[in-house]
């Protein structure tokens, strides 16, 4: 649709030397690219007048007769950006039929608007600007079109709803009504992606700070999760001040990680091989990401250790996930509001509030990593390094499981062992399973 209201502004608007000018945004210059730009590309195709009349380019559209003032131009701001940087991205568009394509516009910022419609300042002809977005959130730049500013705009709604009549056929009745059996209709994907409404107030943050704290509170005996795979997960830092963590986790127990700062491939690949060792653990998984964890995994490898690269970017197994970065963070979140128990780490509070998502079309999608940095001042590298645990199924390798005590009786001292046993419950900070061998 946004494809067509272009093409229609650029060839069916204007007069004697006043011509349109547009720019199209999206929430991100990729997206805008792989998107919303060759969606134009495809339909002048399908039409010898557009061929003839106008020239498709990477980042603009322009009129043959008039390119420099009869155009419709790619436009994009960093994520980060202010409202004077948001401004610039839009300037240049001031004449009689200035128009504005907004894309994606679920989570961009609210400032948009302000400085899109400087275009209907200067008494122009006819201007407009057309929105498109998934109600993704209550934030973002299309929840403000739609309630505060909805006077102002024609509004409207698409839903996949199998009970609505007037339905979109672009989602099949059957995949709608499996995902409401499945997840209910207050389900913040559902009413996003399926029923097209906007979900209720802070449903993109994907865990809260009082899910952490009750997560520090829970205790575990080691016999409830003994069974389970130990599994250390490595978030190896982007930066100089990011830390480097190893992070290790056995079934419902989260346990007290170990940092490091500005270490080499060599001491973290040696370190990492020593807490493997020490703590028996099953598998270990790094964040391989960018190749700033590919240095440890060929370390570990010339050591003939077997370790698993988490590609952030890759594929997820899941396929409403973007990446996989998205699926592991969901997994880590869905385990702590399930019963996971953490040790208390203080940074965990400001870590998980600040990691929210998104949609990209019907694919959830994280805050990056760097502009969550920017925004709390650090880097996410606990809640990180406990996520990649969640990347690959790993198996347990057989064990005496916890309650079974080996060896004399003249040796076994209940009290020792209760006082072990109570140290190794969740949520006590000073419990660091590299310290000991089992």
């Amino acid at each position: 649709m946004l494809a067509w209201i272009g093409w229609q502004r650029l060839a069916c608007f204007g007069r004697k030397n006043e011509h349109p000018k547009g720019a199209a945004l999206s929430e991100t210059k990729d997206n805008l690219r792989d998107n919303l730009w060759p969606e134009l590309s495809h339909w002048q195709k399908r039409s010898e007048f557009l061929m003839s009349q106008f020239t498709w380019g990477k980042e603009r559209i322009s009129s043959n007769d008039h390119p420099e003032d009869w155009f419709l131009s790619a436009r994009s701001f960093a994520k980060d950006a202010d409202e004077k940087a948001i401004g610039n991205s839009l300037s240049g568009l001031h004449g009689s039929f200035p128009f504005i394509l907004l894309d994606e516009t679920g989570d961009q910022p609210p400032a948009v608007i302000k400085k899109a419609s400087q275009i209907f300042t200067g008494n122009p002809v006819d201007a407009l600007l057309a929105a498109a977005g998934n109600p993704t959130s209550i934030a973002g730049l299309l929840y403000e079109i739609c309630t505060h500013s909805r006077e102002q705009w024609k509004i409207i709604t698409i839903t996949a709803d199998p009970d609505d009549p007037k339905r979109t056929p672009r989602v099949s009745v059957e995949h709608a009504r499996e995902e409401i059996r499945l997840n209910g209709r207050d389900n913040p994907w559902v009413m996003a992606t399926i029923l097209g409404l906007f979900p209720p107030c802070g449903f993109n943050a994907l865990v809260g700070a009082e899910d952490i704290e009750a997560a520090f509170k829970r205790h575990y005996r080691p016999d409830q999760y003994d069974f389970a795979a130990k599994i250390i997960g490595v978030d190896v830092a982007r930066e100089g001040n990011d830390r480097s963590t190893f992070c290790p986790r056995q079934g419902l127990v989260a346990f007290k990680p170990r940092e490091f700062r500005n270490a080499r491939s060599n001491v973290l690949g040696t370190s990492l091989a020593q807490a493997e060792d020490k703590w028996s653990a099953d598998g270990v998984i790094v964040d391989g990401t960018g190749g700033y964890g590919s240095g440890v995994i060929d370390f570990g490898s010339n050591m003939g250790r077997t370790w698993f690269d988490c590609q952030f970017a890759g594929k997820s197994p899941d396929p409403k996930f973007f990446n996989m970065r998205a699926y592991i963070l969901w997994q880590f979140a869905e385990w702590i509001k399930n019963g996971g128990a953490l040790p208390y780490i203080p940074q965990l509070l400001k870590e998980a509030p600040a990691i929210t998502y998104t949609y990209s079309g019907d694919k959830i999608l994280m805050k990056p990593k760097e502009i969550i940095k920017k925004e709390i001042g650090v880097s996410p590298d606990y809640f990180d390094g406990y996520a990649t645990t969640f990347a690959y199924p790993i198996q347990p390798k057989p064990r005496i499981p916890s309650n079974i005590h080996v060896g004399s009786a003249g040796d076994y001292d209940p009290v020792a062992r209760a006082e072990e046993l109570m140290k190794r419950s969740s949520g006590r900070g000073d419990y660091n399973p590299f310290n000991e061998r089992r």
